[in-house]
Order: structure tokens, then sequence, then C-alpha cells
């Protein structure tokens, strides 16, 4: 959890995290930046700008502070007009294809996941802010979620909530009962033991492996210390959810979905 924790405020920006030390922004409040992203008003950096540029409006008054707090009810306003920046859970299934990384850069100029998201969106999509849920190797593929809703990060990624992440990896190596039972008891991998997993063969050369942690290269490292080398690597469901959409593309789930399938309450749209 704290390892968790680490991760996201490292991957925050600068300024909220001075903001942050500072006593200025609560770990559970809104601040104006990001509520007007989460709405899908404006996506961060452009929401950033806005507001620096003195085009955004709180309760009447011009506020030019990125991170200024902002109280449930608040009326806001953008170039002069009202919008509506009640939170809201969106969520999006995409089909990761190998190549793509998930992180903001690419060093070896291949892409990322960001990139290819943008030029997928819809228009009435492109004004959140996204967040990947966990992250899939570079020549991993399958099911990988963005979100606007941080908590649904948290619900998603902590090994608390024990929401199952469902793999198939095509191996090389003889696929054992002995090994599969390994899999499924938890295996040392020196700096941590994994916990217990469900693990099954599929056909001759595949296994599949339901995790309810997710770790560095945890499913590659899991066989490989049991004598199966991966040679690819394919995340199918999280939740009761199944991919169900083609590779290189995305649709947006429905909040009975998130719920149900996901086991996670969405803020209303």
């Amino acid at each position: 959890m704290a390892e968790a924790s680490e991760m996201r405020r490292r991957k925050e920006p600068k300024w909220l995290q001075a903001a942050k030390a500072r006593g200025g922004v609560s770990e559970t409040g809104d601040f104006l930046s990001r509520a007007l992203s989460r709405a899908g008003v404006l996506p961060p950096q452009e929401a950033e700008r806005a507001i620096r540029e003195g085009r955004v409006a709180v309760d009447g008054k011009v506020v030019k502070v990125v991170v200024a707090p902002l109280e449930d009810g608040a009326v806001v306003e953008l170039d002069g007009d009202r919008v509506d920046v009640r939170p809201s859970t969106r969520v999006l299934a995409f089909h990761k294809p190998k190549g793509l990384i998930v992180d903001a850069r690419d060093p070896e100029g291949v892409g990322t996941v960001f990139e290819r998201l943008h030029e997928l969106l819809p228009t009435e999509l492109r004004g959140y802010g996204w967040l990947a849920v966990g992250r899939l190797d570079r020549d991993t593929t399958g099911l990988l979620f963005f979100t606007n809703d941080e908590r649904f990060v948290a619900h998603a990624t902590d090994p608390d909530t024990k929401l199952p992440k469902r793999y198939v990896a095509t191996v090389s190596g003889k696929i054992s009962d002995v090994k599969l039972e390994r899999l499924r008891e938890g295996v040392d991998l020196g700096d941590f033991e994994s916990q217990p997993a469900a693990a099954e063969r599929r056909g001759l050369d595949q296994v599949v492996l339901t995790l309810t942690e997710g770790k560095f290269h945890q499913v590659k490292r899991m066989l490989g210390a049991v004598g199966l080398a991966t040679l690819e690597l394919h995340r199918e469901a999280v939740g009761e959810y199944v991919i169900d959409v083609p590779v290189d593309s995305l649709r947006e789930l429905r909040d009975d979905e998130i719920e149900e399938l996901l086991g996670y309450q969405p803020r209303q749209r």
C-alpha cells in the first residue's frame, strides 16, 4: 500500500507535491485545475493555462491559482460561461497492442498508450485528464483501463482490494502439475513472496495465471521461478470484466459494468 502511494506521489507534478507539502491541498479535497479536467471541461495542461490566463472564475471572482481549493457547490465559469465541474467516473477499456509503453514518453520512439489514446478518443471525451490504471510491459498485450477518477485507480491497483487480474502466458518449458501447484501456493522471488494465485494449463504451451497483486514483471518472474520462460503475455480480464474490444481499440464502460464487474461505485454523471 505504501509502495503504491509513493508511486502515485512521484507521478504527481512538482507544483502539486509542493502545494500538498504546504498544506494548501488536502489528499481528499479537490482543487480547481483537477476539477476542470476530471469533469471533462479541459484537459490538464489546458486547464492550468486557462487558470493562469485569468479565464476561470469561481463564485464570480477570477482565480489564477491552479491548486486553489474548490468547495462543493461552487459556481465555476470559463470565459464567462458557467461549466459543470461535478465529479463523475469514466472508465475506458483499451486493448493494448505490442510495442506501446504505459508512460508519458517513449525514449525508443515507438509510441505510448497515451498518444494512441488521444488518437482514438471521440470528441466528447477529449476534455478529460486520463490516468492509466496500472501498467503493462511494452511487449505485453491486452486489457488496460484509463480513468479520470483517482479513487478508481486506487481501487483497481491496491492489493487489499483483491481485484483479480487474469493473464495468459505462452511459455517454453514443460507445464507440469508440480509447477502449477507451486504457482498456486505462492513463489519466493527473493525480494518478496508472491501471494497464492490461480494457475491453470490452457492448451499445450499456455498458462493462465490470476493474481490479486501486480508487482514489477511479476507474472514473468513467477513463471521463470518454476522453470517456464514467457514468450508472450496477454491480460484478458480484470475483475469480472473480460476484454471485449479488438486490438488497438477502446470503448467506455457503463456505470453498471463498473459497479457489477469491477466492484466500484462510480461517481454519478
